[in-house]
């Protein structure tokens, strides 16, 4: 997949209004392979990007494999809650995964509420 500028102007666009400026800490938008196509945060959050996104993708794709063993043909959402601090991640697409670390301020419903507006924005996004 080949985005050009103006496509991940756009995907920082989406991301920021709808998730940051939602009080999500950090947002990453990730391929299955681990790598980072755009990121984004409130400026407070100082996660190592590269080492998350690379165990989040791989985190995904256990999650595949045992949605097989138990007859799913997949989880599309995975969900893991800290303490303090919890992490949400979907499937935007066969290629992409949308990571999201946000506080307890924050339910999980309106997170899901949010995530299923950027997905939507993103697919239309990543069809031009």
């Amino acid at each position: 997949m080949i985005l050009g500028q103006k496509q991940l102007d756009k995907i920082d666009d989406v991301l920021k209004e709808n998730l940051i400026g939602s009080g999500v800490q950090s947002v990453m938008l990730i391929d299955t392979a681990g790598n980072v196509i755009a990121s984004i945060n409130n400026g407070n959050e100082t996660v190592d990007l590269y080492s998350l996104a690379a165990l989040a993708a791989a985190n995904f794709g256990a999650m595949s494999c045992m949605a097989k063993i138990v007859g799913e043909d997949e989880f599309s959402l995975l969900f893991h809650k800290g303490e303090k601090e919890n992490i949400y991640f979907c499937k935007v697409n066969e290629e992409l995964l949308l990571v999201n670390i946000f506080n307890n301020q924050i339910s999980l419903g309106f997170l899901r509420l949010k995530m299923s507006k950027v997905v939507e924005e993103l697919v239309e996004l990543l069809a031009l």
